[in-house]
């Protein structure tokens, strides 16, 4: 009688050891590029109707995703308003809440062209869903002044609020589960962006 045949092992690492790590999981399309543009148009517009008078005004990116959001928001306001839009960035690393849970995260410049005494500092991010990474651009941004008033502007929103924080402007808000991860993906060569959905990521 012919031995049964036997459905083959699965792959070995390099190491000899089985890898049983399930595939990833491809990405889905959240915003596509021209999604993505109305809502940064949207958000622009819905900042210069709040704030008529640019001088008042500093848009500060929170490292790293709100960064290039703050940038392409400067382009669009700029149109809107005479003269140069200040653009800052900030970096939150050493403010976080569970540094005592994980590696030294990796530190990115802050910039901010000027004093932000007295200024309204619109703080921008690219995701808002727990509040913890506002919270945290909070504590960073108190230790650059004191500005007149903080607002926050993100392109995305997320249902999964942690903390009472609530955004000032939003591009585009999502339903998604908490285990979801969101992505903005940004083509530096002509700015063109699009949100990417990872479920159970």
């Amino acid at each position: 009688m012919p031995a049964a045949s036997r459905p083959p092992a699965p792959a070995a690492s390099p190491a000899g050891t089985v890898d049983a790590s399930p595939p990833a999981r491809p990405a889905a399309v959240l915003l596509s590029p021209s999604a993505t543009q109305r809502a940064l148009d949207h958000l622009a517009r819905a900042i210069a109707r709040a704030h008529p008078d640019p001088e008042e005004l500093v848009l500060v990116g929170i490292q790293t995703g709100g960064v290039q959001v703050a940038q392409l928001l400067a382009a669009r306001l700029a149109r809107q308003w005479p003269g140069r839009v200040s653009v800052g960035q900030l970096d939150i690393a050493m403010h976080r809440d569970d540094l005592d849970r994980r590696l030294a995260p990796p530190v990115h410049p802050t910039t901010v062209p000027e004093d932000i005494a007295g200024k309204v500092v619109v703080l921008v991010d690219d995701v808002l869903s727990t509040g913890r990474t506002v919270r945290a651009a909070l504590d960073a941004l108190h230790d650059l002044g004191r500005p007149r008033a903080v607002r926050l502007a993100v392109l995305v929103e997320r249902p999964h609020r942690e903390l009472p924080i609530r955004p000032d402007f939003v591009g585009k808000t999502v339903r998604t589960a908490p285990q979801d991860r969101v992505e903005v993906e940004v083509n530096p060569a002509n700015g063109v962006c699009r949100v990417l959905l990872y479920r159970g990521a």
